[in-house]
């Protein structure tokens, strides 16, 4: 069971580096509500809905990613 364990870890951790940057995940939540405003159709405004949260979750993961390795800095800024 610990080898399984282990095998999982570099493929999380790999998914996690091939993310987009942040920048590009909030200009592309930018877009996307101002697509949401300009939408007639309830369908597509909740296709993108889904999209954005999505994207949420993304921006979330990458957030605590990095403030896991801002945690374990030490006093000369470099991570330990």
């Amino acid at each position: 069971m610990a080898g399984r364990t282990k095998s999982k870890e570099p493929q999380a951790e790999a998914s996690v580096e091939s993310r987009k940057p942040l920048n590009e995940i909030f200009a592309e939540l930018d877009e996307l509500i101002e697509k949401m405003e300009n939408e007639d159709s309830l369908e597509k405004t909740f296709d993108m809905y889904k999209k954005g949260v999505g994207l949420l979750k993304d921006a979330n993961e990458s957030i605590d990613k990095i403030e896991k390795q801002v945690k374990v800095l030490d006093e000369d800024g470099i991570l330990s």
